[in-house]
């Protein structure tokens, strides 16, 4: 049986990326693609400075570094980050019409870019719907201040993930990450069970089986219902990707300085890739 390399498994091919999935648009030219993700970087990282700099000017110092504690946290890291690389992928391509970077990246960095790409178009939404449908309890908030930061990391990273599923001209996530979104989110699991155990709180109250374990059962039903949602969210995120990808037949609006050169030796490329055990799709559009 012939053995398929790890990074095709991924999605990942062994040559330059000439396609330009993950820095082009089938609706918008990479300029104005590299403004929008540049914006949203912005957006993200002004509101974890501002909201630590309320929370510092409050005397809740200790919120600041709590915050790494809990999974809304993390994923809004992980969507700041993402577009920041996102931003800075897209403009040098738009600049150059080539895939600066991930031309010279090995591929297991960009076997990890495809699954931080994975990440930030599944769990924004996960963190939304736990978010308003299990810990919010109304009235609504008080205070302007709360009511904008909750939305916005609670609201507005699902409306980034929906952005980066539409707009993109991104291939449909590759089955192989469904384990390792899982096994992310039992990463997250010690994390909060360490919080409690180091700092005393527990980061959200459905994971507290209580004083002598009485809500253990309801603590597993929860973890289990969340398993099932991030299952769920994946296929439907995978089909929207296809349905996008079917729509507008796979085109690509690429850069101005994008010859096309490289792209004579795709099937080659791609021949090559197939005979290593993968699959390739050698359709590209202008």
């Amino acid at each position: 049986m012939r053995r398929i390399p790890p990074a095709t498994l991924f999605g990942v091919p062994s040559y330059d990326d000439q396609q330009h999935r993950y820095e082009t648009s089938w609706l918008l030219p990479p300029p104005i693609l590299a403004c929008l993700r540049g914006l949203i970087a912005l957006y993200i990282f002004a509101t974890i400075i501002t909201i630590w700099a309320y929370d510092g000017s409050r005397g809740d110092r200790d919120a600041i570094g709590q915050s790494f504690s809990y999974f809304t946290w993390l994923t809004f890291w992980g969507l700041g980050f993402y577009f920041v690389f996102a931003t800075l992928h897209t403009a040098l391509y738009a600049r150059t019409g080539r895939s600066v970077l991930l031309d010279r990246w090995p591929r297991a960095l960009r076997a990890l870019h495809a699954l931080l790409y994975a990440t930030i178009t599944t769990y924004p939404f996960l963190v939304t719907i736990v978010y308003w449908g299990i810990l919010f309890k109304p009235p609504w908030f008080a205070e302007i201040f709360g009511a904008w930061s909750n939305i916005s990391q609670h609201g507005l990273n699902s409306l980034y993930a929906i952005l980066e599923i539409i707009l993109p001209a991104t291939a449909p996530h590759p089955w192989i990450f469904i384990p390792f979104l899982i096994l992310i989110l039992l990463f997250y699991l010690c994390v909060a069970y360490i919080t409690y155990s180091t700092e005393g709180f527990y980061t959200y109250s459905f994971l507290d089986p209580g004083s002598h374990g009485q809500k253990s059962g309801t603590v597993t039903g929860y973890c289990f219902g969340i398993l099932a949602a991030i299952l769920v969210i994946f296929v439907l995120s995978w089909l929207a990707i296809r349905l996008r990808v079917w729509l507008t037949r796979d085109g690509i609006k690429r850069s101005r300085f994008d010859t096309g050169l490289d792209r004579n030796n795709l099937h080659v490329a791609g021949m090559q890739q197939v005979s290593d055990g993968g699959e390739f799709e050698t359709k590209t559009s202008v």
